[in-house]
């Protein structure tokens, strides 16, 4: 039987992933009709994005799975029927931008690359910085994103402890979980990376207690979900030195508006959420094979637990 699979991302993003996404069905033996203009009660799979078409899943009746093309689900989990199953965005693409910008933003202040870009003032002051393996760097989120940063930073030589919010087992990387383990990751921390999903249970994940536990002068990089940071807190934190300076890729509300504080603050760098995309080739790839895999009765890739939201 024929799969009805519509397409329900922005409408601008049609174009591209249509025949991609028909060419990667073809090429799995996937029997399906993929359209952006189905009527409700004849679809099975929606390929969904909240920036899309679609608000109301109801009228979608026979709905067997909705497959989201973003890494987050919190603005999909509160919408979506409850029994039908969600999966989430995790692709070979995604993981790979993440990678490079936690990785770059990392060695930008390792290296105290800001000093010289910033100061040419004439001042020769030969400072070498120290080498990786006498440098601590904690990645707090151990999911796809985060582990794979993890490893390319351990890999790198950099001395690296992860935490999540379940025990994980990584090599090179000192795991650590649970309200102790979170005390002694940021404990150590002369960088601390944020790659946390956004629940109730991690929002504020960087609030005046848990800042006050970094080493005075720590950096922070937040390319995860904005609301893991109590921006008063953090903001009082840079103010008074206990955080030296943070990178902030995401935002309680985006665009960040022009009068927020962040971006006037020196020890700020706001990048405006481009630290990783979801690349639609390699995204095809994943939503077609969860098609495939559910048509074949199999286990779905990137499954969400709702009970966790993530």
């Amino acid at each position: 039987m024929t799969a009805n699979v519509l397409f329900a991302g922005r409408p601008d993003a049609w174009p591209t992933y249509e025949p991609l996404l028909k060419a990667e069905l073809a090429r799995l033996g996937v029997d399906a009709d993929l359209r952006n203009d189905f009527a409700p009660a004849e679809v099975d799979y929606i390929v969904y994005a909240p920036s899309g078409p679609v608000s109301d899943f109801l009228p979608f009746t026979r709905l067997k799975a909705i497959l989201s093309m973003w890494a987050g689900v919190e603005k999909i989990v509160p919408v979506a029927p409850a029994d039908v199953p969600l999966t989430r965005m995790v692709d070979s693409g995604l993981e790979q931008g993440m990678t490079e910008w936690v990785v770059g933003h990392t060695l930008r202040y390792h290296l105290g690359m800001d000093a010289h870009i910033q100061g040419q003032n004439g001042a020769w002051e030969p400072k070498a910085p120290p080498l990786a393996k006498d440098r601590h760097v904690t990645v707090l989120g151990l999911g796809a994103l985060g582990t794979a940063s993890a490893k390319a930073l351990a890999a790198l030589g950099f001395r690296v402890t992860g935490w999540s919010r379940t025990q994980k087992d990584i090599e090179g990387v000192a795991c650590l979980a649970g309200t102790d383990g979170l005390q002694a990751a940021l404990a150590q921390a002369e960088i601390v990376i944020l790659l946390l999903p956004d629940t109730p249970a991690t929002e504020n994940t960087l609030n005046a207690e848990t800042l006050a536990m970094l080493p005075k002068g720590a950096k922070i990089i937040n390319p995860g979900r904005g609301p893991l940071i109590d921006d008063a807190a953090l903001l009082a934190a840079l103010d008074s030195g206990q955080a030296g300076h943070a990178t902030l890729d995401v935002f309680r509300v985006e665009p960040l508006p022009p009068e927020h504080p962040y971006w006037a603050h020196p020890n700020v760098t706001v990048t405006p959420h481009i630290a990783s995309e979801t690349r639609e080739s390699t995204a095809a790839e994943v939503i077609a094979e969860n098609i495939r895999r559910f048509e074949a009765g199999e286990p779905l890739l990137h499954l969400v637990d709702r009970s966790l939201g993530y």
